[in-house]
């Protein structure tokens, strides 16, 4: 039996009623959002159900929203992989201000190094992760880089000249 959209659909409607919403295709991969008080039974659910069968988790992702309301600031996105049906699908949670998720490394050992960049970046919390530490920047940083906070650029820079980059009066 084919792997079919739909059937995911149901089957997680069935199981998780209205914690899990938002069903969209989008860029050709089947998306849904989850509650972040279920999202861990969510990807424990996809893994382990044998009609399921998503065993392989290709990425995961922190992703920051200042422009969105106060719950939803932050979004953890995940992609899993069933190799047997070759079906693609994207998991979603959102997350406020001050962001915790529970950690999928008891599930996925490979989650370990993606979540530890979350929060070297975006400073989200992986509850019960075993080594949450920064990964790619400097343990002395108090910082999370990747959050929208900062401004793109330092205006009082005197070291750079616009016509170097492309940028001139008529195109920007």
């Amino acid at each position: 039996m084919a792997l079919e959209i739909e059937f995911i659909k149901e089957k997680m409607i069935s199981k998780y009623g209205n914690k899990v919403l938002n069903f969209e295709m989008s860029r050709d991969i089947f998306s849904f959002e989850a509650t972040p008080d279920e999202i861990h039974d969510v990807i424990r659910f996809l893994k382990e159900d044998e009609q399921l069968n998503f065993h392989f988790l290709t990425d995961l992702a922190g992703v920051h929203f200042p422009d969105n309301d106060e719950n939803h600031q932050f979004a953890i996105v995940y992609h899993l992989h069933n190799w047997v049906e070759n079906v693609r699908i994207r998991v979603k949670t959102y997350l406020p201000e001050s962001p915790e998720v529970p950690t999928i490394t008891d599930l996925f050992l490979c989650a370990n190094w993606m979540e530890r960049e979350a929060w070297d970046f975006y400073g989200i919390n992986f509850i019960g992760h075993p080594q949450l530490k920064r990964i790619l920047n400097m343990e002395e940083m108090v910082s999370h880089p990747m959050r929208k906070e900062f401004p793109m650029e330092d205006g009082g820079r005197t070291d750079k000249d616009d016509r170097f980059f492309g940028r001139t009066p008529a195109n920007c």
